[in-house]
């Protein structure tokens, strides 16, 4: 069974067959993605699938509402918290970004919605054969990058952002060989 390159650590290849590229539409798991991408920002993905659950405890949940009235005080015990990524701008950020989620459920109803808009509602299916031909970023993750900024939103960057779009299925970008292409492909 041939998977995507970047698949071959036991946590990683949990993570590929399981969750990567899977359509999502959760507001909740969105949200835990936008927060765990900006945390991975110069780190690798299998140290944040390391803490990940540390995250889920630290984060309640990735409940957003709970998560916007984090204080200074709770701020300042998460940097204290080994299981997690204990930079400060980052955990400040996510904080941010759950207020921020808050101003844009109220204006389009749903994270999902607002987000899945930067792609027309629909997956974009890409056929790449080799993994040196994936991009880091397209005009639709730019695009999502200046908007959340514009909301107040951090870590989120193009390339964050393109990221985030390949692991909750905005964009399909297992390589044609691999055994979850097709299986992608025909999720709505």
């Amino acid at each position: 069974m041939r998977r995507c390159d970047w698949a071959w650590t036991e946590l990683n290849i949990s993570y590929h067959d399981e969750e990567w590229g899977v359509p999502l539409h959760d507001d909740r798991r969105l949200f835990e993605f936008l927060v765990l991408e900006g945390a991975q920002a110069g780190l690798s993905w299998e140290t944040i699938l390391k803490k990940r659950e540390s995250y889920r405890a630290a984060f309640s949940d990735f409940e957003p509402a709970a998560v916007a009235r984090f204080t200074a005080k709770r701020i300042e015990k998460l940097l204290a918290n080994p299981g997690i990524i204990r930079n400060r701008l980052k955990i400040e950020g996510a904080v941010q970004n759950a207020r921020s989620y808050l101003n844009v459920k109220a204006e389009f109803g749903s994270l999902d919605a607002y987000l899945w808009s930067f792609v027309g509602g629909r997956a974009i299916q890409n056929r790449w054969n080799d993994h040196h031909n994936i991009p880091t970023k397209s005009a639709e993750s730019e695009a999502m990058s200046r908007d959340l900024a514009r909301r107040g939103f951090k870590f989120i960057g193009p390339t964050i952002c393109y990221a985030f779009m390949q692991a909750v299925g905005m964009v399909n970008d297992h390589l044609t060989y691999c055994f979850r292409y097709e299986k992608i492909k025909k999720m709505k």
